[in-house]
């Protein structure tokens, strides 16, 4: 279809605004407000190194889950409350980078949703120029709170995934592409530099049930539960092996690269639970990553899940609550959940992940 043919971000969520006659608009708005963030933020990483206020690696001290912030995780941040809190359609927000929830300043009127994000996924891969993006989740606020105008509290943002009214994210990369849903499947937008306009580039993306491409970080092997060592020791045998074919492995270390090459092409991506710390039950953080990425898998036709159950079923418990995640290619999730259910089977001893010795028994 010829660039000038092609749907903008805007005229998207019109068609979509008319499947419910009786909306009002504000999801629109606030998803277009989002978009602006999104803009922001591109052109801050396109500059790089270049950009004074922003180049380097500390940033605004240590976040809630103790991760070192760079300034453009800061920057981001501020990007997305600067054009999110002044509209009066959100009642508050949540973010990776902040301690507790965003209340919406007085002087601005309070809306009907929550925006949960992660402002800038991946940042710690900046330095050496790989692509990084936002993803953010919108819900419904409490109808008390949105009657009364309160303050929001963290229980506010205690939603299941299952509940998100839409999701998506941004990736920063040599285009830079805003990929959503509303409930409808999933859509990407890719960034007209020329106009300034997020223009439909891929109207119906879905995730193929079948994949002999797997994403998983070895360094952990050592820390994986059996059914992620079982499923992964299957994969690297190939055709020998159980099943039969080859894999190929693919690691980023960038959620949103991650999830954007599984939607374009398929794969299964795991960051499972492990041994590492007992005291995590994973990684991800579920409303800022597993919830928003998870609701696209869905919508896409794919499966998200924690390896025990669907991800979007979880009752999250705090705020910046971490999970083990395993997404993408249905039929592979699917095994992955299977193998979790089933009794520990004994190491295949695969060379690649097991420990090794001059001896051997």
């Amino acid at each position: 279809m010829p660039l000038s043919r092609r749907l903008t971000l805007t005229q998207y969520l019109i068609e979509q605004r008319r499947r419910f006659p009786g909306a009002s608009g504000d999801l629109n708005a606030l998803i277009l407000d989002v978009s602006i963030a999104c803009k922001a933020i591109a052109r801050a990483v396109a500059f790089g190194e270049l950009a004074e206020s922003t180049a380097g690696n500390a940033g605004g001290g240590v976040n809630v889950q103790g991760e070192v912030q760079k300034k453009l995780d800061v920057v981001s941040n501020e990007m997305f409350i600067a054009t999110a809190e002044w509209s009066g359609h959100l009642a508050g927000m949540a973010s990776e980078e902040m301690d507790q929830p965003y209340q919406i300043p007085r002087p601005f009127p309070r809306g009907k949703y929550l925006l949960v994000f992660d402002p800038l996924d991946g940042s710690s891969n900046l330095d050496v120029n790989v692509s990084v993006g936002s993803i953010f989740s919108i819900l419904r606020a409490p109808d008390d709170a949105v009657e009364s105008g309160r303050d929001l509290t963290e229980a506010d943002f205690l939603q299941p995934g299952s509940t998100q009214v839409a999701a998506g994210y941004a990736l920063y990369g040599p285009a830079t592409m805003l990929v959503m849903s509303v409930g409808d499947g999933v859509v990407g937008f890719t960034l007209d530099l020329n106009l300034g306009e997020f223009k439909l580039t891929h109207p119906h993306i879905t995730v193929p049930a079948d994949t002999q491409e797997f994403a998983i970080n070895g360094s952990n092997s050592r820390f994986w539960e059996p059914p992620i060592k079982r499923y992964v020791d299957e994969c690297l045998a190939g055709k020998t092996g159980p099943r039969g074919k080859d894999f190929n492995t693919r690691w980023i270390a960038s959620m949103v690269a991650e999830a954007h090459r599984i939607l374009m092409r398929g794969g299964v991506f795991m960051y499972p639970r492990d041994t590492k710390d007992p005291a995590r039950h994973g990684r991800l953080r579920l409303l800022y990553e597993a919830n928003p990425i998870g609701f696209l898998m869905e919508q896409a036709g794919g499966r998200a899940s924690t390896g025990r159950q669907p991800v979007l079923g979880v009752k999250p418990s705090e705020l910046h609550q971490r999970i083990g995640l395993v997404f993408g290619s249905r039929n592979e999730v699917e095994r992955i959940e299977r193998y979790h259910r089933e009794p520990a089977t004994r190491d295949s001893g695969n060379p690649l992940f097991s420990e090794r010795s001059l001896f051997r028994d």
